[in-house]
């Protein structure tokens, strides 16, 4: 499907199923297609994330992933009051990056596109870069320190396993590049690529423990994970905020997309989906399905210990490691900032 028509089919959804709520202030798009040209085709393993603001505190579970008109959309909600300050969106690096240019897909209070005329012209501006990629290595730093080991170990792996890679995404606010979530890493080596710091690249797959990694080993944990993510759809009840990542409309991506990184050589790279993926099916499974929960564990188990952690305190461990290297990754990022020719006083 191109990229246009998939963006028609979003619109058409907000229409139908956002703009009738009370609480409705309004659409745009965000995530990897922001950019995009309409004629672009969309690859199978994508999906149009859209994001529908609310004037609820507390907005309702988003509806997540949905197939719509042949679009494969994921839908969130946002509340009112995280775009209310253009400063504090410009100074996120998870929010700013849908208001660089026009993404809004509906405004009816016109606060959209007063954002958008605010930060468009100031995004590229070397002290709000800056301090994106400052939010990037706090939620590093705050979230490693925030792991609880008395939580069960697939949440603990989970609470390890995001703020480690948003080292990944330090490195792309720099360069002023979508934060990407599933492809991060390669999003990642290609920056370092660009700015002559590829040396940095095998730190990243050495902190996330998968540098190692032969592609058949990687391939094996991807048949184990498929038959987990499989048997958790199946039973799945209990509603998480992730739960539409583990549905059959989510496997081209969640498993499929996985696949194909592998085939492109890139199987170190689609481990951390890999890992996201079982520790949100463990997850489900713990809640909804205890008796599959344990039977598929060894498999999960395998995975993470091949990344080198087995136990809370190896999990700890390389959350230290971590926290030490971001000095390191801080220099690189400067010197990303220093040469990045997009980037104005």
């Amino acid at each position: 499907m191109k990229v246009g028509l998939a963006r028609s089919a979003a619109a058409r959804w907000v229409a139908q199923h956002a703009q009738s709520d009370a609480g409705y202030r309004g659409a745009y798009f965000s995530g990897s297609t922001v950019g995009l040209p309409d004629d672009a085709e969309l690859p199978p393993s994508s999906d149009v994330d859209i994001f529908v603001v609310t004037a609820a505190d507390s907005p309702q579970a988003k509806p997540g992933k949905l197939r719509y008109q042949g679009a494969l959309l994921e839908v969130s909600y946002l509340p009112w009051a995280e775009l209310a300050s253009a400063d504090e969106v410009l100074a996120s690096y998870h929010l700013a990056g849908s208001f660089r240019t026009d993404t809004i897909i509906d405004d009816p209070t016109g606060h959209l596109h007063k954002l958008h005329a605010d930060i468009s012209p100031r995004f590229a501006g070397l002290p709000w870069v800056r301090r994106r990629c400052q939010d990037a290595r706090h939620r590093v730093e705050a979230r490693l320190a925030a792991i609880d080991t008395s939580a069960p170990f697939h949440e603990q792996v989970t609470a390890w396993l995001f703020p480690t890679g948003v080292t990944c995404h330090v490195l792309l606010a720099a360069a002023l590049r979508n934060p990407a979530i599933r492809l991060r890493y390669p999003a990642a080596r290609k920056v370092l690529t660009d700015y002559g710091h590829l040396s940095l690249y095998p730190e990243l797959l050495r902190l996330l423990g998968c540098s190692h990694l032969t592609a058949q080993r990687v391939q094996h944990h991807l048949r184990e994970l498929a038959a987990t993510f499989d048997a958790t759809t199946q039973v799945a009840k209990t509603p998480f905020f992730f739960s539409s990542d583990i549905t059959p409309t989510a496997r081209p991506i969640a498993i499929d997309g996985s696949q194909t990184l592998i085939d492109a050589g890139d199987y170190r790279e689609a481990v951390f989906w890999i890992i996201a993926t079982f520790a949100r099916c463990h997850t489900i499974l713990a809640t909804d399905a205890p008796q599959l929960h344990n039977s598929h564990a060894p498999a999960f188990q395998a995975a993470v210990a091949d990344l080198g952690i087995s136990s809370s305190s190896d999990l700890l461990h390389r959350a230290e490691e971590v926290t030490r290297f971001l000095p390191r990754l801080w220099q690189t990022t400067e010197d990303i900032l220093t040469s990045n020719p997009k980037i104005t006083e």
